[in-house]
């Protein structure tokens, strides 16, 4: 049986619907109730249980369940605020792709569902929140990232300094935060939490254990996995300590504007840049529509071929019939494409073809088409491949440090009140 939780999405369950809610915070001008905060445990469970993590003593996982629902809370706050919303259809297309994802169609994904104990609708408007809030941190956060072409060469000219390594690093992270304009007392209790964690470390905890229970970070939850992160990829914070660390080593306290962290480096592996073999070839579309049939247009590209094969010039039969206005243009040709650069069900039919060979008539998602290939070469791409990683880099480590700050300040200026659980 498929579990939902394999989504990898935080979906709130429809657990606890018959009981009697009451209010156990006050956040802003919204409230929220028990009811989420036990159906939110009960999914954090399944999904630790999943990871194989140690559930967290019952009053520590509540108590970050709670912060990560003021949180989502304060987000769609700010997305209503703002505008962000997510309609039906782009709603009922995310569910398609989810229930398609599981081999599924969405009416067997529905009764899925409901076998596991949740209800369509309740996941329904879960997936729309968890919309709302990409949305929100897209337009809040990641839109707003530039990278430099200057940042990237000081980036490629760091990696060869160290020897050109491909290095990535699994992570986990334990945050003790302090807010920004800490009184004495709250740095006090920052510290005396800190204090604990180290204790629990040194006594042989485990580290995903212990973050779930008491880091503040945004993957408290998930055990403080931040997932392997490249060299341009790190928290600015780390990146001159975690390479210095062995597997399974825990880093000193690093201490920054946010609070006191604490790093482990779970694994560590290294990547080797290849040639990439490139294909030279063209192509001609015949697309179907109200006057085009699938018949039609499979007809019309067998008569095509023949001609091709026939001796006639494959570039000026593309000019005169093919639909995809942008290479007819130029005989049909695509230039010199990488793997992965075209769809799937194209490149399957190219990748088998020789050197001026035309393929049968195949349909793919855009329409009927055949092939030529003309030639294919391996071409270094590694100072194409180098920038474009070293921009990813850069932009992934810019989003989690951004993020961070984003969510922190949007927690620190709202007003929660907790009422007794």
């Amino acid at each position: 049986m498929i579990r939902i939780l394999l989504l990898t999405l935080l979906l709130v369950g429809s657990v606890c619907a018959e009981q009697l809610d009451r209010i156990i915070a006050v956040v802003n001008d919204d409230v929220l109730l028990e009811s989420e905060l036990i159906d939110m445990e009960h999914t954090v469970k399944q999904q630790l249980r999943q990871r194989n993590v140690q559930i967290p003593p019952s009053e520590a996982l509540r108590k970050q369940v709670l912060e990560r629902l003021i949180l989502q809370k304060l987000q769609l706050q700010e997305a209503t605020k703002i505008g962000v919303r997510v309609g039906d259809d782009a709603l009922n297309a995310a569910l398609r792709q989810i229930a398609e994802s599981n081999d599924l169609t969405l009416r067997e994904f529905r009764d899925v569902l409901h076998e596991d104990g949740f209800e369509f609708a309740s996941f329904r408007e879960t997936i729309r929140e968890e919309m709302i809030i990409n949305r929100l941190r897209k337009s809040r956060v990641e839109d707003r990232i530039v990278v430099s072409d200057r940042e990237i060469d000081n980036l490629l000219a760091t990696e060869v300094a160290q020897g050109g390594s491909e290095e990535e690093y699994h992570l986990l992270h334990i945050l003790i935060s302090v807010p920004e304009t800490a009184l004495p007392e709250q740095i006090q209790t920052s510290q005396l939490k800190l204090e604990r964690v180290q204790t629990l470390l040194n006594e042989g905890a485990d580290f995903s254990e212990v973050a779930s229970g008491y880091s503040d970070g945004q993957n408290a939850l998930e055990g403080g996995d931040l997932g392997w992160r490249k060299q341009g990829e790190l928290p600015s914070l780390f990146a001159q300590v975690v390479p210095t660390l062995a597997i399974s080593e825990v880093s000193e306290v690093i201490r920054s504007g946010s609070g006191f962290h604490l790093v482990k480096l779970e694994d560590k592996k290294s990547e080797e840049v290849f040639l990439v073999k490139q294909t030279l070839a063209s192509h001609i579309l015949i697309k179907t529509n109200e006057l085009t049939t699938d018949e039609d247009a499979e007809l019309r590209l067998i008569q095509l071929r023949e001609r091709v094969l026939n001796g006639e010039d494959f570039a000026e039969i593309a000019r005169a019939n093919s639909d995809d206005a942008g290479s007819a243009i130029e005989g049909g040709s695509l230039g010199w494409s990488s793997p992965g650069a075209l769809v799937p069900e194209f490149e399957e039919k190219m990748d088998v073809l020789g050197d001026g060979e035309v393929s049968e008539v195949f349909k793919s998602r855009f329409g009927w088409h055949i092939i030529m290939v003309f030639e294919r070469r391996e071409e270094d791409m590694a100072e194409e491949y180098n920038r474009g990683q070293a921009r990813k880099q850069i932009h992934q480590r810019k989003m989690s440090e951004d993020l961070e700050n984003w969510l922190r300040q949007l927690r620190d200026e709202a007003h929660v009140e907790y009422r007794d659980l």
